[in-house]
């Protein structure tokens, strides 16, 4: 297992959350909000957390917030400000928008990380998640090169940086499920709080 003194976590929640119609991150399920949870299974793992979001509420958690660099650009601008404010090569990123995320998944990840992909990412039910992934520190120029061509996709960093996909095992699906629906909460809300 590496050494958590060389790797950073990296939670993104700087999403408009226009289709939940509120910040993803206060949501709560059971009475834990998604950033919580995110956060409590997370920490073992990592040096330090680094939240990006221009939203002075995620200072309520008492961890390293930081905005983002390059305004209204998406999540790879998300990516990008993380990576700039992390002082390690090894960065475990994830969306606020993963609550159910377990330990199994986080550790699998970390297991896969080698020196020379510079993302190991998730696929889930045949489904690539980029905010499911590990990140070098060194995708911070192609990153940039991207944003300065106006590009805001995540998944346009994967032409340019060697990826590796692991594919997840079945069992671990529910838990990188992604919540961004009223629909999507309701359904999670009811299968864990009943």
């Amino acid at each position: 297992m590496k050494n958590k003194d060389n790797i950073t976590g990296i939670i993104l929640a700087g999403g408009k959350s226009t289709r939940m119609g509120s910040d993803k991150g206060f949501i709560e399920i059971d009475g834990t909000s998604f950033m919580s949870r995110i956060i409590n299974v997370l920490a073992p793992f990592v040096k330090e957390i680094i939240i990006v979001s221009d939203n002075p509420d995620y200072d309520s958690f008492g961890l390293k917030r930081v905005e983002d660099i390059f305004k209204n650009s998406g999540p790879l601008a998300g990516l990008y400000t993380g990576l700039e404010h992390s002082k390690t090569e090894d960065n475990l990123v994830l969306s606020c928008d993963v609550p159910l995320i377990n330990h199994e998944v986080i550790s699998e990840l970390i297991q896969t990380c080698d020196s020379e992909a510079d993302i190991v990412q998730i696929k889930s039910r045949g489904r690539v998640m980029p905010l499911v992934a590990m990140y070098k520190k060194r995708c911070l120029g192609p990153c940039l090169r991207l944003l300065q061509n106006g590009e805001r996709r995540l998944r346009s960093i994967q032409t340019v940086a060697i990826t590796k996909t692991i594919d997840l095992k079945f069992e671990y699906a529910p838990y990188v499920r992604n919540i961004n629906t009223i629909e999507e909460l309701k359904e999670i809300r009811h299968e864990i709080e009943h």
